[in-house]
């Protein structure tokens, strides 16, 4: 593999593991803290606006939850990716495109999500579609 491609992969690599770390995985965390302390939803729930749509908003513990899963995803998605493994490629390719998909649902904090997915996606499609190994752009037909 040629340096820029496994270049482009590592890059794709490190912006998936921050976005797992930190803004899902933080996400998780503040959930179990939230629930060590024993606050209600409810008072959560009416002092923070992070979604647009109400049915997020209402259930935000469980939006918590799902978080944590997804940053797992993204996390083990991104290990396989900087150790070169195909299975990486094939998760991360996955999480970035369901991301994409559901950002939309997940305003405003679907933004950054999209912005880093959207990068990630193109850096790892440039890597695998991009050029042959003589240096030659791919083309279709």
């Amino acid at each position: 593999m040629d340096g820029t491609r496994r270049l482009q992969y590592r890059w794709a690599g490190a912006l998936l593991l921050a976005q797992g770390v930190l803004m899902e995985g933080l996400v998780f965390v503040g959930l179990v803290v939230l629930l060590a302390l024993g606050i209600p939803e409810t008072v959560i729930v009416e002092r923070a606006d992070v979604f647009a749509l109400p049915y997020l908003q209402e259930n935000l513990y469980l939006m918590m939850a799902m978080s944590g899963i997804f940053a797992a995803l993204r996390v083990l998605g991104a290990i396989g990716l900087l150790r070169n493994r195909l299975w990486g490629l094939g998760l991360s390719l996955i999480n970035c495109i369901v991301t994409l998909v559901l950002m939309i649902f997940l305003l405003p904090a679907g933004l950054a999500d999209g912005v880093l997915s959207g990068t990630a996606l193109v850096l790892m499609l440039f890597a695998k579609l991009g050029r042959d190994s003589d240096g030659q752009a791919k083309l279709l037909a």
